[in-house]
């Protein structure tokens, strides 16, 4: 290894390390390298007092100038992915959720998932000063995400629904091979070793009118916060496709139907109310008194199934809900993050009903929709 490789592996080690005087490295850092290096202690360092060598110190206080500089610091020396990390971080580990109530202090941040959430567990508490900036941060996160699912959805479910709409008579395009084959499998000659299609089975066209329902139900606790983002997008999208009557029903001890806001998540996300207890008995009860076509509808649980409320009642409309025909698809989480700490004895007892519960991505979630709409099996991830 040549002089300048092991000053550059030192150099990545101390900045890892943090410069106790037990890391090893020997190592001092100087000019943007100090400047990074004080930024990370400021979140992640041990002590309160600086050390000799310019060795990390804790502590950003409570301090919104000194918050704004280190803010500004970490967004010159970290790429953004890096940013909402370290963010996130100072919001749980230096409890500076409260200094976001400042619009200054809320302009200078990188707005992402994790953030609105924040925003949004604040919202009782934001100053009308505040409340414009932070919608501005929340509708910025929201247009992303609609750029970023959309399209995907749209395309995962219109294929769906079109599949979903079988005819007799289809042309040459439209034919579902398998599902003709299988039909005519009766008319198999072999000595010519094929099937005789005396009937075509064809994908339908989903016509304009509403052909499926779909209800979904979201915890809103403080646990849930992404997932409470990234539903109020996908409902907002589901909404503005002709073929899918789409209603929104958040719930903690209480239930509220926000679907006639659902031509904007932005509103949405602030009638929401993060935080509280959690009764999802209350909340089914409330789905199932809307479902008019159970047959055509998608019911679609999202919470961590900590019940507050009567866990034999809930079991008991998953299983009146499924008897009826409706397709129940219960997602311990919508989000990146993977399975939250949830109930498991709730989550078994769901998957003997045949509703197994799973963690989702949103990339994930128009296929789970798409297949939920077919009623074929679900792409529930592996465990492992």
């Amino acid at each position: 290894m040549d002089a300048d490789t092991a000053q550059e592996r030192l150099r990545r080690w101390r900045l890892v390390l943090g410069g106790d005087p037990a890391d090893g490295t020997g190592h001092t850092l100087t000019g943007q390298d100090a400047a990074m290096d004080g930024a990370l202690g400021a979140l992640y360092g041990k002590g309160d007092k600086p050390r000799a060598g310019r060795d990390r110190s804790a502590g950003l206080g409570a301090s919104a100038p000194a918050v704004a500089r280190w803010l500004g610091d970490i967004r010159t020396y970290f790429p953004s992915s890096v940013v909402r990390v370290m963010q996130r971080d100072a919001i749980d580990r230096l409890g500076l959720a409260t200094l976001l109530l400042e619009p200054e202090m809320l302009e200078a941040v990188e707005a992402d998932v994790h953030l609105v959430g924040t925003l949004l567990s604040l919202n009782k508490a934001m100053p009308e000063t505040t409340r414009e900036t932070a919608r501005a941060v929340v509708r910025k996160v929201v247009d992303d995400l609609e750029k970023r699912l959309d399209t995907r959805t749209r395309a995962a479910l219109t294929g769906a629904l079109d599949r979903s709409a079988r005819i007799s008579r289809p042309r040459h395009h439209d034919i579902d091979w398998n599902r003709t084959i299988a039909a005519n499998l009766k008319h198999y000659l072999p000595e010519y070793r094929t099937v005789v299609p005396e009937r075509l089975v064809g994908y339908g066209r989903a016509s304009r009118s509403v052909r499926k329902e779909v209800v979904l139900c979201v915890d809103q606790s403080g646990s849930m916060a992404a997932s409470v983002v990234y539903a109020s997008v996908f409902g907002a999208v589901l909404a503005s496709m002709r073929s899918i009557d789409t209603r929104l029903v958040v719930f903690d001890t209480a239930v509220a139907d926000l679907t006639d806001r659902l031509d904007d998540p932005v509103d949405v996300l602030f009638g929401t109310q993060l935080g509280g207890g959690t009764d999802i008995n209350r909340a089914l009860a409330y789905c199932q008194s809307q479902i008019t076509r159970p047959m055509e509808t998608v019911v679609v649980l999202i919470s961590d199934l900590y019940e507050g409320g009567i866990r034999d009642e809930m079991l008991k409309r998953v299983a009146a809900m499924k008897a009826a025909g409706v397709q129940f698809v219960t997602l311990l989480a919508l989000s990146d993050e993977g399975a939250p700490a949830y109930d498991r004895e709730h989550a078994a007892a769901l998957a003997a009903l045949d509703a197994p519960a799973f963690a989702c991505t949103p990339d994930l979630f128009p296929e789970v929709m798409a297949a939920a709409i077919e009623k074929r099996p679900l792409p529930i991830p592996d465990a492992g």
